[in-house]
């Protein structure tokens, strides 16, 4: 059985994601037997669905079809992540967000949902997108969990607080585990009080820089994210081994006891946190320990494959004001 990656970000980290993709394929004697990038998840600046993260920025036409295509050519999916939380039936017909649709609907990259009205708009709009149920829905019960096994998704973001509760995990049916995806590494605290809110509030924010960049809002990007930046949660500056004594945290040998119950689908967080806890969280979870620091200095130094096309002025959303939660 392979152990299946789910990586972010096919945006801020398309050149640590490229190269690690390739060093997997041209030195799979570095990385533990079975790893296998499944898809790298994301979203273009500065599309209104977005969700989890604020992105401020624009993305050309061009540069959406090279990302799309880099990836794809590697055998390996873009997801988009439409979650954000406070879209209505009067933002479907957002163009952005539907011309991102229709430039990946092929049949092999995905999409992370969360909002009914969206998901609707999607399955009957572009029916060939396979649908991931998003954590942002944050199922903790059981019986929520079963009733979403239930819809025709290709896999279900488990809520972090499942991580590590073998005794609950093995009451999860066996034909079901492998759709489940485990977010192996969140940020936030074991059962955050207000991760829902934090969610709207990146959502309004995504609101606002989406009106920044179609010329409908006066604000800047800065402004735009004001709500964002001024929420204060002290994780969001966690490195990545700061967040390892969390009870939610998966350890690395953790891994093994999911894969032998069935469980094969592990998510990374990191879509606009710095590439350095990215690439760590990266060596920790995939590389063999004697190749940590190999691989560790050759994606530091690595170059990409191919040049992406010049970006416009605030279009990465490492260059734009950003702001984070799964």
């Amino acid at each position: 059985m392979q152990m299946k990656f789910h990586i972010p970000d096919f945006w801020k980290h398309w050149e640590l994601n490229l190269n690690l993709i390739d060093m997997i394929r041209e030195h799979p004697e570095y990385f533990y037997d079975g790893v296998e990038i499944a898809s790298c998840f994301g979203c273009f600046a500065p599309a209104l669905w977005n969700g989890g993260r604020a992105l401020g920025g624009y993305t050309s036409r061009e540069q959406i079809s090279n990302t799309i295509k880099w990836f794809n050519e590697r055998n390996v999916p873009i997801r988009y992540t439409f979650t954000n939380p406070t879209i209505t039936e009067k933002d479907l017909k957002d163009p952005f967000c539907n011309r991102l649709c229709k430039m990946a609907e092929n049949g092999f990259n995905e999409l992370i949902c969360n909002v009914p009205v969206l998901e609707e708009y999607i399955r009957e709009k572009y029916p060939k997108y396979p649908l991931i149920s998003s954590t942002c829905k944050q199922l903790e019960e059981y019986d929520q969990l079963m009733a979403e096994f239930e819809k025709d998704y290709k896999l279900i973001v488990l809520d972090y607080n499942w991580n590590n509760d073998f005794e609950r995990l093995a009451m999860i049916p066996e034909e079901y585990r492998s759709r489940c995806e485990i977010l192996i590494n969140p940020y936030c605290i074991p059962h955050c009080k207000r991760r829902g809110e934090h969610y709207r509030v990146l959502g309004e924010c995504q609101r606002k820089c989406a009106a920044v960049s179609n010329g409908t809002s006066d604000l800047t990007n800065l402004e735009a994210m004001s709500g964002a930046t001024d929420f204060n949660c002290d994780n969001t500056f966690f490195n990545f081994y700061q967040i390892t004594k969390f009870s939610t945290f998966v350890p690395r040998e953790n891994l093994d006891r999911y894969m032998e119950m069935g469980f094969n689908n592990f998510k990374i967080e990191g879509r606009v946190i710095s590439k350095y806890n990215v690439l760590e969280s990266y060596v920790y979870y995939m590389v063999k320990p004697e190749y940590k620091d190999k691989v560790r200095l050759e994606l530091l130094t690595a170059k990409p494959r191919q040049p992406i096309v010049a970006p416009t002025p605030g279009s990465l959303a490492k260059a734009a004001v950003t702001s984070r939660l799964r």
